[in-house]
């Protein structure tokens, strides 16, 4: 049995060894749009757009900046140990889409089926073993009535909170660092007050103004792609598109920015603009009506029968939205970053087309390209079709998973798989977004007939049609033979 183990195994290595030339030159570009639905571009007149990290990319220094704000609130405000001030944002630690365990204070990644990533449970700023994990849970599993609520938030019972947003990246960085110190100094403390600290804190830094103000201060210093977002809005409007804007930033923040962005005339550009939407509740909330904001911020008291282009509008609802439009139905596409403020409402209730931004997916398409990802896959796909017609030890398996998961983030892997599994994060795009793609930028490649098509890959139950759905199914069966 050992000889013909051994035999089939290097058979198999030698045929996947084979391969990899055949896979790694059929590279992905990351200028691609990739669907979850089939999308006609022909059938799209209106397009609308969330601002932050949709028209608006911002450099990292915008991170460090919210960290530090946040931190120092924590110690004026909230009387936390000055020791944090030793603690800086850590660019690299953590990935969007993570679950947050609030009366554990645990940060982890947890797939499609609600089961934790073992290998990315985080206390502090430090690995939990295994065993503990899984003696904490029971298991892996989380159970539907502790995952967090629709809109990813702690609430109602729930005891965990899911980081859904690029903003969330400094307040996952925050809470680390925080857990960080009080372990360290064998401080005893409640992990629910610390996380709502630092949820307050965080919500500070944007509620009471100061990131914005930050901003408009040294705006070339933490905005970046600004000519990409100006050509996707110019291409639109010389096609005859209407256009709109709806965000939750201020009017004041909105304008600088796009005037560095887009130029003093950004407004001509949009059909209706939303200021302060407060989404979700946006979405869903029909009692709020809008407001009309001047030149100057001053607010006006007037009632509004009709949404004006070159006019500002604050708060109001989608309900009123299309009565005073009539854009509903699958002839809008709107575009925003975060899944389930921006998009999951759009999509379930309202059936307008929905368009993810997802700047992580270019960082990660270049390490898909790299011929070093190309090989751990490829040998990683080999080695599980083996184990799984021989039924052996899954040791090397286990270690070629761990190689793939540090390649994309060595604290928690990539943004879109857990393994074998999607994310819980890649289960609640491909739900809510028709499309998805790493800028708006990437409109510029296709023409305004173009229908986008989600790949058709065979279903478990289904028998592969096309070769590239079972090249390892085929080598493993050829090992068998020569066996």
């Amino acid at each position: 049995m050992p000889e013909r183990l051994w035999s089939v195994y290097n058979e198999t290595k030698r045929q996947t060894e084979g391969l990899i030339p055949a896979i790694a030159a059929n590279s992905v570009n990351p200028d691609t749009i990739f669907a979850n639905n089939e999308m006609s571009l022909r059938d799209t007149e209106i397009y609308g757009f969330d601002y932050d990290y949709t028209l608006a990319f911002y450099s990292r220094n915008l991170h460090t900046l919210i960290f530090n704000i946040a931190r120092d609130i924590l110690i004026t405000n909230h009387r936390y140990p000055e020791g944090l001030l030793n603690y800086e944002y850590i660019p690299n630690f953590a990935v969007r889409g993570l679950h947050y365990d609030v009366q554990k204070a645990l940060l982890m990644k947890i797939d499609a089926f609600h089961y934790i990533q073992l290998g990315t449970v985080y206390r502090g700023l430090h690995p939990v073993p295994d065993e503990e994990v899984i003696a904490m849970y029971d298991g892996c599993h989380v159970p539907l009535e502790n995952m967090s609520d629709f809109y990813g938030k702690s609430s109602h019972g729930h005891t965990m909170k899911q980081f859904m947003d690029i903003f969330s990246l400094p307040e996952m960085s925050l809470l680390s660092c925080v857990n960080d110190f009080f372990m360290r100094h064998n401080i005893d403390y409640e992990p629910v007050h610390l996380y709502k600290d630092v949820k307050e804190a965080i919500r500070d830094v944007h509620v009471k103004g100061i990131m914005y103000r930050a901003v408009e201060a040294d705006i070339e210093k933490y905005i970046c792609y600004g000519e990409q977002s100006h050509a996707v809005l110019k291409k639109l409007s010389e096609h005859g598109k209407k256009m709109f804007l709806i965000t939750n930033s201020p009017f004041d923040f909105v304008d600088r920015g796009m005037n560095y962005i887009v130029g003093k005339d950004w407004q001509d550009l949009f059909d209706v603009v939303i200021v302060q939407a407060d989404k979700p509740g946006f979405f869903n909330d029909r009692r709020k009506p809008f407001r009309r904001v001047t030149d100057k911020g001053a607010l006006l008291w007037d009632r509004i029968h009709k949404l004006e282009k070159g006019k500002i509008y604050k708060q109001g609802n989608l309900y009123e939205f299309l009565r005073l439009t009539g854009w509903t139905g699958s002839k809008v596409l709107y575009f925003g970053d975060h899944i389930y403020s921006d998009l999951a409402d759009l999509t379930l209730k309202h059936g307008w087309r929905t368009g993810a931004i997802i700047p992580e997916l270019r960082k990660e398409i270049k390490i898909m390209n790299t011929e070093q990802y190309v090989h751990m896959m490829a040998w990683l796909q080999a080695l599980t079709g083996l184990i799984e017609q021989m039924q052996v030890r899954r040791l090397i398996k286990t270690k070629r998973s761990h190689e793939t998961k540090d390649i994309f983030n060595p604290q928690f892997g990539s943004l879109f798989r857990t393994y074998h599994n999607p994310t819980y994060f890649s289960r609640r795009l491909s739900r809510f977004a028709d499309i998805y793609m790493a800028s708006i930028s990437c409109l510029l490649n296709y023409d305004f007939q173009h229908t986008f098509f989600p790949r058709r890959t065979p279903l478990q139950h289904e028998s592969p049609f096309w070769p590239e759905h079972s090249p390892y199914a085929n080598m493993l069966h050829a090992a068998q033979s020569n066996e």
